[in-house]
């Protein structure tokens, strides 16, 4: 017979003698009622082993499980009553808690936005902060949620964190908005000055500021006027090219990087047979001359090289992506400065950025060289951007052009681009196709792509080309 475990305790506190007579104990009598055990009376035994301890009939032991299941759902019955009514007591305390603090978090976010701005004066910012003060002290302390429901309540605790970040957020717009309102106070009118910052007409001469840098080391020396004294931390060590612009010399510093660029470049360009003269043609070959030097030579190799390295096929069809990326990195840098070329640099490092052409494969798949390609890629940008900087738009045009027309002159975007197609042509025409993708079957239509965009035959079928062709 199968005792269940709730109702142990039932016959151990109700029903078990406390002094067991000697036949109880041998297993001859029951010990609930002390009837004897026979054919009729089978004894069940209680512990604490099958064949030790005390005994009990079926009878006996029937009546008392079922009094322990009704005793058990009688609790579970008054135990759900009540974990429902501490429930619904419960629920609109919690609300309202959280309420409260979405109503006070959002007078904060309009403290501080009221504080940022200027169209508050500051002494009612003051009292706007003060009253956010009193508001957030009312707030009561975190109901704690019944026994009978979760204690861990993430939602109360999430939100108390977001009135807290709301209120150090307010206070720190309030501080410096009052910090600035007192500096600007105590400034004397400075009416000579209005010229030189285009003031209104009707300005009373007083500037005021807004955001002043003292610099890393002027807070420990105003606190050593007050007599405390802490330690500065250590100076950060200047980043190399800082390093390299401060030693260098004030002859040094107004040499262009590339002083003969113009005279030596268009020598270069003119002899390989690209137009410097039309703006297209030296944007394209500056295109191209930016996706080999920063791209496509060097650590590219090793990567290339690798097992699991891309293809040829994969390497042209991301070069001709790269091309047109980097042609409009340096249109726009005619206008918008060359800190436009970033844009460039962003994808052509991306490591998790699959590359064009249908290619699967990206930089983080290969753990060779890419921290140098990386590196190399900023590097060589940056020098691009600096020459712009320093000797103009068309200095850095010429100098990646003529980087072009020698190392790359057949590529795609180069004036040599067409004539390497019609030999590529030649020689596919010629070849045994049958093997080849299926996107290299119509060669009127594989000879346009080539000469419009490359990637569009996709990796595959550039690699074919580049193994065959």
């Amino acid at each position: 017979m199968h005792i269940p475990a709730y109702a142990h305790d039932t016959i151990r506190a109700a029903a078990l003698p406390s002094m067991p007579t000697s036949r109880q104990v041998g297993g001859l009598d029951c010990c609930l009622c002390d009837k004897p055990f026979g054919e009729e009376l089978a004894a069940i035994p209680l512990g604490p082993t099958p064949t030790s301890g005390l005994f009990g009939c079926r009878p006996c032991l029937t009546r008392l499980i079922t009094r322990a299941r009704r005793a058990r759902d009688t609790a579970l019955a008054h135990d759900a009553e009540r974990a429902r009514a501490e429930s619904a007591a419960w629920m609109p305390l919690r609300e309202r808690h959280l309420a409260r603090l979405d109503s006070v978090r959002q007078a904060a976010e309009a403290v501080a936005g009221l504080a940022r701005g200027g169209d508050a004066e500051a002494l009612r910012v003051a009292w706007l902060l003060v009253s956010l003060e009193s508001a957030y002290a009312w707030v009561p302390d975190t109901p704690d949620p019944p026994a009978s429901l979760d204690r861990e309540d993430s939602e109360l605790k999430d939100e108390a964190f977001r009135l807290d970040l709301a209120m150090i957020t307010a206070r720190e717009a309030v501080a410096e908005r009052l910090a600035y309102h007192l500096i600007n106070e105590a400034q004397p009118e400075e009416p000579e000055m209005c010229e030189e910052f285009e003031c209104p007409e009707g300005c009373s001469g007083r500037h005021d500021s807004s955001d002043i840098d003292c610099g890393p080391d002027a807070v420990f020396e105003d606190l050593a006027q007050h007599g405390i004294t802490v330690e500065k931390p250590e100076p950060e060590p200047p980043s190399p090219r800082l390093a390299s612009l401060l030693g260098r010399t004030e002859a040094e510093e107004k040499r262009p990087p590339l002083p003969d660029i113009e005279e030596h470049a268009l020598a270069v360009l003119a002899h390989f047979g690209v137009d410097a003269d039309d703006t297209d043609v030296l944007v394209s070959a500056a295109a191209v001359g930016l996706v080999a030097d920063a791209w496509r030579e060097g650590p590219l190799d090793v990567i290339h090289a690798a097992d699991d390295g891309p293809t040829d096929g994969e390497i042209f069809a991301q070069s001709v992506d790269l091309y047109r990326r980097a042609r409009a990195a340096l249109m726009a840098a005619r206008d918008d400065g060359p800190g436009v070329l970033l844009a460039f640099v962003t994808v052509a490092s991306d490591v998790d950025l699959p590359w064009a052409g249908g290619s699967r494969f990206a930089l983080r798949t290969v753990p060779e060289s890419v921290a140098e390609f990386v590196q190399q890629v900023n590097d060589r940008v940056w020098f691009t951007a600096e020459v712009m900087r320093e000797q103009g738009w068309h200095a850095g045009l010429l100098h990646r052009a003529a980087s072009a027309a020698m190392k790359a002159p057949d590529h795609f975007g180069m004036p040599g681009w067409p004539g390497a197609i019609a030999s590529v042509m030649e020689r596919l025409a010629a070849l045994d196709r049958s093997g080849a993708p299926e996107a290299l079957t119509d060669l009127a239509a594989v000879e346009a792509a080539l000469l419009e965009a490359p990637d569009r035959l996709g990796a595959d079928a550039l690699d074919w080309i580049c193994r065959q062709a």
